[in-house]
């Protein structure tokens, strides 16, 4: 994405060559904080080959389905896709495992979880990986970060913006910034 081209980066205006990323985290590891933890991993992401274009603020949600869990922060960032989706993935990954991931049970809770919500407009039905993500337009916690910073970012397939999704979440709907 040129930089030479600021009417491009207006706010809803998401670029052609952008990539939406989900952080979220319920346990802060040795950062103190969720909030600690997930600005760290911001911090790493322009090394890792992924230039921040523009971040939501944090939001904070009961966990799920425990509730009785720790709070958690989530957040949105749109970052320039210069990799392809699987190389994308895969540095994802990477900075989770560099957070303290550990893998166990779905929902569990985690320290640092990043989830590709879209590449462009790809749309993408591998095995290893599905574009846009399938549950996030269903996610509070994903869909109002990704409105407060894109409001008329449309779903690759559904065709919706992000804030017409952001009202209509059925997940996560006691979400809000934190």
């Amino acid at each position: 994405m040129s930089a030479e081209n600021p009417a491009k980066m207006s706010l809803g205006v998401v670029p052609d060559d952008a990539a939406v990323v989900a952080l979220g985290g319920n346990m802060p590891g040795g950062y103190g904080t969720s909030e600690a933890l997930l600005e760290a991993a911001l911090a790493r992401f322009a090394a890792a080959g992924l230039p921040i274009l523009r971040r939501s603020s944090w939001w904070r949600s009961a966990a799920w389905p425990d509730p009785s869990a720790q709070e958690y922060r989530n957040g949105v960032v749109l970052v320039e896709a210069r990799l392809e989706p699987q190389a994308l993935i895969r540095t994802l990954f990477t900075l989770e495992n560099q957070f303290g991931r550990e893998r166990s049970v779905r929902n569990a809770p985690r320290t640092l979880d990043l989830d590709l919500i879209a590449h462009g407009r790809i749309v993408s039905q591998a095995p290893e990986l599905t574009l846009p993500h399938p549950r996030a337009h269903e996610r509070l916690f994903v869909m109002g970060p990704l409105a407060e910073i894109a409001p008329d970012w449309r779903h690759p397939v559904l065709g919706r913006t992000a804030a017409e999704l952001a009202a209509q979440a059925s997940v996560g709907r006691d979400a809000r910034p934190a």
